[in-house]
């Protein structure tokens, strides 16, 4: 039986490194997880005044996504020592309305990625303080990819050293996902 894991993409660029990786990381699931992208470009910006009985169609698809998924794996980049703001809107609507939030108890893991030395470090912690929060068991191994604009060949396949760190990743994600759904 497959782990149906939703994979969010920080960044909304098409040809986003953390897309790229992302979906070098889904080639790499190992069974049982079964990975998506689920995408969160097309969501509202969270506005309380929405929150109908007939809230954006793109919120209640979204919520039922999430809602469906047994964990989570996030791979993002840095926007100003932080997570991209569609990220963060993509959470506060999965987490809303109160005490209806769809992130709960799903074991979730964090790649942070950037072109620069620090490998997103900012957005890989901050992620973690909502999910936190929202009661989401992260796995404290943690992944941040500097010179992430170096880490593909020309074919488009990981570096060899990339391909080993990510593969052992998504093994011990696999491991995490595992014990906290037992």
């Amino acid at each position: 039986m497959s782990t149906d894991v939703a994979v969010i993409v920080g960044s909304l660029r098409k040809e986003a490194y953390s897309r790229r990786v992302a979906k070098a990381m889904i080639e790499l699931a190992p069974a049982p997880l079964a990975c998506e992208i689920v995408e969160i470009g097309d969501l509202p910006l969270y506005n309380q005044d929405l929150e109908t009985d007939t809230p954006p169609a793109a919120w209640s698809a979204f919520r039922e996504r999430i809602h469906r998924a047994q964990a989570l794996l996030f791979v993002t980049p840095e926007y100003n020592r932080s997570i991209p703001g569609g990220l963060k809107n993509a959470i506060d609507v999965g987490s809303r309305p109160y005490g209806k939030s769809m992130w709960g108890g799903k074991p979730a893991a964090i790649v942070s990625c950037s072109p620069g030395a620090i490998g997103a470090f900012g957005a890989n912690h901050h992620l973690r303080q909502p999910m936190v929060f929202l009661d989401v068991p992260m796995l404290q191994r943690e992944a941040y990819l500097s010179g992430v604009d170096k880490l593909f060949e020309e074919s488009g396949a990981l570096v060899p050293r990339t391909h080993e760190f990510l593969d052992k990743y998504m093994h011990a994600f696999a491991q995490w996902v595992a014990r906290i759904l037992a």
